[in-house]
């Protein structure tokens, strides 16, 4: 009986230090998810603006850009999957990842190849475990991304947009995206939109069928060729900033349920402790009444 209290005992020490990491995690989170909400609430409205900006330039415009042109013979898409760093996260990599191989199968059964390119070292460990090509990679700015990092990802996708699929192998016909929406504390849900060719869904209705009279200067072409690339930083960025956040809210949801569990842990094991201490108390006043009572009946026996 010594040795199982011994051992409940040694459990509980354990779980209790578990406990203090889980809650102190929790508490990290809880207070960088402010901070990052702030950070996607500030850069939306640029991105939103821009793409408005974007959608008008090709809605209202006749120039036959390559940037907002769907090509009649796909040869290859590129995906880019955001996710997170580090562990403790719950779901929130493995989403991640499960849509971006749906979104490839489909591609795939679309006849186009894909390049993989992998934001966050759980799709890096993911991919290269599995032995699967990467067509490039970025870490260590998942929890906290800076408008620098979104930049040199973008450069990196633009450049493979600009050359030519049909006889460059590193060029691609398409770009998608994978990350995960921030809707709330409790929900964050995994996403996959198509970045360019540019689909003109952002763009303003006019009433009446009367177009608005835009002017472009120097030309239509000019201005795509500016704002384009812009587009593209500013939805990776608010991509990766959506990310990050949706990254700590599900963490801090991961680490809450682990506090918890560690709690009801403690409590099962202290009853089981308190349990094994009654037995040992039980057992040791039946071998001193047993005792006593051999004793009893020696005395008696010599007399």
């Amino acid at each position: 009986m010594g040795a199982q209290l011994r051992i409940y005992r040694r459990r509980i020490r354990s779980v209790k230090a578990t406990k203090k990491i889980t809650r102190a995690m929790e508490l990290i989170s809880a207070s960088r998810i402010v901070k990052a909400q702030q950070r996607v609430n500030a850069s939306t409205p640029y991105a939103n603006e821009l793409t408005r900006a974007v959608s008008a330039v090709a809605t209202y415009s006749n120039t036959n850009h390559p940037l907002t042109t769907t090509s009649e013979n796909p040869k290859r898409a590129a995906v880019l999957i955001i996710t997170a760093d580090r562990g403790m996260a719950g779901a929130y990599s493995s989403a991640a990842i499960k849509e971006g191989d749906g979104l490839i199968n489909f591609l795939r059964g679309r006849g186009l190849a894909v390049d993989v390119f992998l934001v966050g070292r759980k799709a890096v460990n993911y991919y290269k475990f599995r032995n699967r090509p990467i067509k490039s990679s970025w870490t260590g700015f998942s929890d906290n991304p800076r408008y620098e990092n979104a930049k040199e990802v973008s450069d990196q996708l633009i450049d493979a947009f600009l050359k030519d699929a049909q006889v460059d192998v590193n060029g691609v016909d398409e770009l998608h995206i994978i990350y995960t929406e921030f809707k709330s504390m409790i929900t964050q849900v995994p996403m996959s939109k198509r970045m360019l060719p540019l689909e003109v869904v952002d763009a303003e209705v006019p009433k009446a069928n009367l177009l608005p009279m835009y002017e472009f200067e120097p030309n239509a072409a000019e201005v795509l060729n500016a704002l384009l690339p812009r587009y593209i930083e500013s939805r990776v960025f608010n991509a990766m900033l959506q990310s990050a956040a949706s990254e700590h809210a599900a963490r801090r949801r991961a680490m809450k349920s682990a506090t918890d569990n560690a709690d009801e842990l403690i409590k099962s094991f202290t009853r089981l402790a308190n349990a094994a201490r009654q037995a040992e108390i039980t057992q040791e006043i039946s071998e001193i009444v047993g005792g006593a009572d051999a004793l009893a009946s020696s005395n008696a026996g010599s007399e």
